[in-house]
């Protein structure tokens, strides 16, 4: 028997790989940037810093970045 018959052949390539460890880390930055807001005294509200410019529209952005680096990663085909 030959062990190169049964060698497991993996799904993607290893730049295949790369580039989705790419996309998630950029998603993980993405939802870092969502995070807090929030303040020490549960009566203050303080609308500026929840509504910033980096909740609403940078952070969403870059998860959606995030998304579409994932989506390549595995449409990408190296044998070409």
């Amino acid at each position: 028997m030959n062990n190169e018959n049964n060698k497991p052949e993996f799904l993607f390539d290893k730049v295949n790989y790369k580039i989705l460890i790419v996309g998630l880390a950029v998603i993980a930055l993405g939802f870092i940037l969502m995070s807090g807001g929030g303040s020490e005294d549960p009566n203050v509200f303080n609308g500026d810093e929840l509504f910033s410019f980096r909740r609403i529209r940078l952070a969403p952005t870059v998860v959606l970045i995030g998304f579409g680096i994932t989506i390549y990663s595995i449409l990408k085909n190296p044998k070409k």
